[in-house]
């Protein structure tokens, strides 16, 4: 198969490219914008012959036509992804994530090309902490920040042009992602690299957010499972069972780093934080057969914070524009 990988420089599209040529013989075109999120080191080392880099835009339909008509399948990664960013400036999330879909839709249309949408749990806005239940296919969708938002109308365009058009889509919705190759302007990372650069982890609020963790790795498993098995016009729910809130995952951060599972400040919380995720990813699991590598998230940590602190030629030169940004702002 030869598959067109939106975002694929990016840090959950990276690991899917990665996933991709070590699992089966499928090619890859990564078309990426290569913006601050982008990374040309996240494909270093894959083999030439079977992944290509294109650097474009997903809002060029010139571009993204001609690449549809060569390709067997498109994965959509392309997003902006930030939440404190589409707070600050919520206008690059509406091109990108909601007219960079229709851009993708339209070329998939054209030629037939199978497609499937990559987007958040975000979209079903956030649970209470005591909430016993868990975001299913069902849930109604409730975002709650302009990056949600944009995905959410992203995830409805991909429903109406599987309903208006017949075109071959599915659509996952992912808990948050952990591991290699993701920005340090991300939580996971960027207390794991202030850690490891002797600075004290911050948390917003009292800490007690709770995400369901996923490595990335897995997530690129689930994808290419839906991709192989999925049903056409489907959305499926992928997650680890990895719920902890924010302070659990700090403490789990300095205890692995070797520093005391204290030693972390709290600062004033970012509007609109949501309180928590949570994915039951039965249908992925009874009806295509995937499980996840990582069913525990303290194992999947450590390897990530091994990852890090053995990468630090990759990371390195994100970090201080990052914290820059982060004191400019006020923000923690």
């Amino acid at each position: 198969m030869r598959i067109l990988v939106t975002g694929g420089a990016g840090f959950i599209g990276s690991n899917f490219v990665h996933h991709v040529v070590a699992n089966t013989d499928h090619t890859v075109t990564v078309l990426d914008k290569l913006t601050y999120a982008g990374n040309r080191a996240s494909l270093a080392g894959l083999p030439a012959d079977r992944v290509e880099l294109v650097v474009g835009d997903i809002l060029d339909g010139a571009l993204v036509d001609e690449l549809a008509a060569r390709h067997d399948a498109i994965v959509h990664y392309a997003a902006e992804s930030h939440n404190d960013n589409s707070l600050a400036d919520p206008s690059p999330f509406v091109q990108t994530n909601v007219v960079g879909t229709f851009t993708l839709l339209e070329a998939a249309r054209k030629h037939d090309v199978r497609f499937h949408h990559i987007s958040t749990d975000e979209v079903y806005g956030d649970l209470e902490l005591d909430d016993p239940e868990r975001f299913t296919e069902a849930t109604a969708y409730n975002p709650s920040s302009p990056y949600s938002s944009t995905k959410a109308g992203s995830d409805l365009l991909v429903r109406a042009w599987v309903r208006s058009f017949g075109v071959r889509a599915t659509i996952s919705n992912c808990s948050n992602n952990y591991g290699p190759y993701q920005h340090v302007e991300k939580f996971i990372p960027r207390q794991i690299t202030n850690v490891l650069r002797g600075e004290r982890p911050k948390l917003y609020g009292s800490g007690e957010n709770v995400r369901d963790w996923i490595h990335a790795d897995d997530h690129s498993s689930a994808v290419l499972t839906i991709l192989d098995k999925g049903v056409l016009g489907e959305t499926y729910l992928i997650g680890a069972d990895g719920e902890k809130n924010n302070r659990e995952v700090v403490e789990l951060i300095l205890t692995e780093l070797g520093q005391p599972s204290d030693a972390y400040d709290l600062v004033t919380d970012r509007p609109g934080h949501d309180l928590r995720y949570a994915i039951d990813s039965t249908k992925l699991r009874t009806e295509l057969g995937w499980t996840p590598r990582y069913g525990d998230f303290a194992a999947g940590l450590a390897a990530t914070i091994t990852w890090y602190r053995d990468n630090e030629a990759w990371w390195a030169p994100q970090k201080e524009a990052t914290e820059a940004k982060y004191r400019a702002s006020g923000q923690a």
